[in-house]
């Protein structure tokens, strides 16, 4: 059995997995450079270890985290989400060093986290694909001749690509020759790979991804679907479980194909399949994504299941020890990324001093972050600072949950996206659970709004004040 375990990774989603390791009762040991020294999950952790002064760097050193691994006597490695979460490199060395990777073999991540080979393997069992490249393209003139096939609008996207980057629409020949090299200088320097590929665009699409675990002993579930479909500039915003848009007809559809997509993938461990619905009705599958995903807590929220914990037993060898048949969901789940960003200002990042944070509560309120009274959010990360997941019976209910619940966190010092996110509530399109990714494109208006916690923040900075002024 895993006796200790290694958390490569920082901030929010190193405490949600130091949490899981201690449920289990797993020593968990954090690592951190210079500029995470104070950071919560170094506090967390059972132990916790410096690797260096580079801010980024440092949580990319493959070497010098599974060293690190072996000297401190762990025989796992959850990579978490981001930095070397999708790296087939760390899964290489992990196995090479005998310390068990909390993630798939590294032969299906490269797989899959190459996307033209993971179309092909998808279009092999029969699982739907945009129409595209069957492989890379590798000219302008490719590209164009491509496109006038399938017709425009169509996506340049990174081979390598993840997380909304190396991406470019492009509605008319002009639009693809202006983007092709841009698009191939950010697949290079964002993911050592100059490759990218075509597809055809599918015009305001919902998205949704199917959560899937799979044991070594080749059992398959699916934990049903979330929805992603609120978006700005292919970054996820506000996710939800189940999808509001999907009739039963279609959740049984969708679950099985993701089912049949892991299988092709020979996939182990956590996984998320991830489709485009498009206005016929019509699933595409877009990608499969090798990793925990942030927006996991919704499913976790419905369903019941600790997906890091299965994600740990898993790679300890463990059989799953529940059915699809005993999946079922349970209520409506939402999540809501609070980012350090201005809306206001085309939300540019707002890194600072967290003068005072308070978590809301009541029934079914959840937050995972890594932030504090205190906190200096550092400029050298993502700018996401908090997770809020709110669950309720029903649509109608989450909603109200959701709008309660906002109201009552408090991140002062910092601009944040709270404000931005209780406009998305009150927006008729949203409530109606009928929306799709063009949704934050055609609504400009909801970051017009009027700014009212600097008000708070200055109260409470006096009240603060006369407190320390009175010896309270």
């Amino acid at each position: 059995m895993i006796r200790k375990l290694l958390i490569a990774n920082r901030g929010e989603v190193a405490v949600r997995i130091a949490r899981a390791c201690a449920e289990l009762g797993i020593p968990s040991v954090a690592v951190y450079t210079d500029a995470d020294r104070h950071a919560l999950h170094v506090k967390k952790a059972d132990e916790a270890y410096s690797i260096g002064p580079e801010s980024v760097a440092g949580y990319l050193n493959v070497h010098r985290l599974v060293n690190l691994a072996r000297a401190t006597g762990c025989d796992a490695i959850h990579p978490g989400y981001g930095f070397l979460s999708e790296n087939p490199l760390l899964a290489e060395i992990c196995q090479r060093r005998g310390v068990r990777f909390v993630g798939p073999p590294a032969e299906v991540i490269r797989r899959m986290g190459d996307k033209t080979e993971a179309r092909r393997t998808m279009r092999a069992a029969g699982i739907l694909v945009t129409p595209g490249s069957e492989g890379n393209v590798t000219s302008i003139e490719e590209a164009l001749a491509i496109a006038d096939e399938i017709g425009y609008p169509v996506m340049l996207k990174a081979t390598s690509g993840g997380g909304g980057r190396g991406i470019r629409r492009c509605d008319s020949p002009g639009e693809l020759h202006r983007h092709y090299e841009r698009v191939l200088s950010e697949a290079g320097k964002a993911f050592g790979r100059a490759e990218i590929f075509l597809e055809k665009s599918i015009i305001d699409p919902r998205h949704i991804e199917v959560q899937v675990l799979a044991d070594r002993h080749g059992n398959v579930v699916h934990l049903l679907e979330r929805d992603c479909s609120i978006q700005r500039r292919h970054q996820k915003l506000i996710e939800m479980a189940p999808s509001p848009q999907l009739d039963d007809a279609q959740r049984r559809a969708l679950g099985e194909t993701a089912l049949r997509a892991a299988r092709a993938a020979d996939y182990e461990n956590a996984g998320t399949v991830e489709f485009l619905l498009d206005g016929e009705g019509r699933f595409y599958f877009m990608e499969m994504n090798t990793r925990l995903q942030v927006e996991h807590t919704v499913t976790e929220e419905i369903t019941g299941i600790d997906i890091v914990q299965e994600q740990i037993r898993i790679a300890d060898g463990e059989p799953l020890d529940f059915t699809q048949d005993e999946v079922r969901a349970d209520g409506v789940a939402m999540e809501f990324r609070i980012n350090a960003e201005d809306p206001k200002n085309d939300f540019l990042p707002s890194f600072g001093r967290i003068t005072r944070y308070f978590a809301p509560g009541g029934p079914g309120v959840r937050t995972d972050g890594a932030i504090y009274t205190g906190y200096d959010i550092p400029p050298y990360y993502d700018s996401m600072c908090v997770k809020l997941t709110v669950w309720a019976r029903d649509w109608d209910g989450v909603l109200r949950r959701a709008r309660r619940a906002l109201r009552d966190i408090g991140v002062f010092g910092v601009r944040t996206t709270i404000p931005y996110h209780l406009r998305i509530l009150d927006d008729p399109e949203f409530r109606s659970g009928r929306f799709d990714t063009g949704f934050v494109e055609r609504h400009p208006e909801l970051a017009d709004y009027a700014e009212n916690r600097p008000r708070r923040e200055v109260a409470a900075a006096i009240a603060a004040a006369l407190a320390a002024q009175a010896g309270l």
